[in-house]
């Protein structure tokens, strides 16, 4: 386990989490899974309104709890590769602003080609 930024782990080769919150975040952005959480939504209303035993309503509460902190953590996961890539783009295009002011492109001008779509990388 590691408490690096997720930009900053193993380089260019994203990892078996990066590679799963990619595929869940994609997922969590689908028809499919609103429908999903609207039937986990309507559900717990249901158990509610309908007064059904007690453990009906901690089965709704405990997965709808399960659901939510899931999708925080993925979703922190991926806002913060999108932040870091973000930041990197800014860095390399003012560098290759001074560069070019400068007069003489070389090393921030290859550097800019190279985090052009870095967000899929990362």
């Amino acid at each position: 386990m590691t408490l690096q930024h997720p930009a900053d782990r193993g380089g260019a080769a994203r990892g078996r989490f990066e590679r799963f919150a990619e595929s869940v975040s994609t997922l969590t952005s689908s028809p499919a899974f609103f429908v999903f959480c609207l039937a986990l939504v309507s559900f717990t209303v249901a158990v509610h309104i309908a007064g059904i035993a007690t453990e009906w309503l901690l089965l709704a509460g405990d997965s709808m709890t399960a659901v939510t902190l899931l999708l925080l953590a993925l979703l922190k996961n991926s806002e913060l590769r999108a932040e870091r890539a973000i930041q990197r783009k800014l860095d390399a295009i003012a560098a290759a602003l001074l560069e070019a002011q400068e007069g003489e492109p070389g090393k921030a001008h290859e550097n800019l080609r190279n985090v052009i779509r870095m967000e899929e990388e990362i």
